[in-house]
């Protein structure tokens, strides 16, 4: 029988205690602080991580993936991995916005749905690049705090670079609000495209 990675990953990822960690807690937040505060915005790249950021490192210390590879195939795997990482961080912000009660913040579930799924991929990437649990569920963030720092100090100009940009965007984009939408998407097409990239290698090599 055939193993489907990504439904397994994306299932065991929105059942575990860290999803219902993650959404309870953006709940409160949004509650409390609402959509435009600092606390929420920089919570994102915290909480979306938490569901299956760290997925493949466990299993690999667990011997699992010896006994899913075969089953799954390499490719499937490898994709089923990468895809369920985004989604359960995106499902996770999601879920959080709608049982907030805040219809500021679900007017933007388009861009927030995706932001989450992007900074959960770069995580992704960061722990199968640093095989590392810390650099997995803290990376994200100081990515995502770099890059504001630069738009607000630097590169004003810039809005692109901008996390708070891409979930509620204040400036005109080429296309409007589905230029956010493209600029996601191509990076999180990025990502699955290193992810694939250093993950395929270390397969080959055995170095995983």
């Amino acid at each position: 029988m055939r193993l489907n990675s990504l439904e397994l990953d994306l299932k065991q990822g929105i059942l575990s205690w860290r999803f219902a960690v993650g959404v309870v807690l953006q709940i409160w937040i949004l509650r409390h602080n609402g959509f435009d505060s600092v606390l929420y915005r920089m919570s994102v790249p915290l909480v979306c991580v938490l569901p299956c950021a760290c997925g493949l490192l466990d299993e690999y210390k667990g011997g699992y993936i010896r006994y899913a590879l075969p089953r799954a195939g390499r490719t499937a795997y490898i994709l089923g991995k990468f895809c369920s990482c985004g989604l359960a961080g995106g499902i996770a912000e999601i879920t959080a916005l709608l049982f907030s009660g805040n219809e500021e913040a679900v007017g933007y579930r388009g861009t927030v749905f995706l932001s989450a799924m992007f900074w959960s991929s770069a995580a992704a990437v960061l722990a199968v690049l640093s095989e590392s649990r810390y650099l997995a569920y803290g990376g994200a963030f100081v990515v995502y705090y770099f890059l504001e720092i630069l738009y607000e100090r630097y590169w004003s100009w810039l809005y692109c670079l901008s996390p708070y940009e891409w979930m509620s965007p204040c400036h005109v984009w080429m296309f409007g609000y589905s230029g956010v939408i493209v600029w996601l998407c191509t990076l999180i097409l990025i990502c699955g495209l290193c992810y694939y990239a250093i993950l395929e290698r270390k397969l080959t090599d055995d170095a995983f």
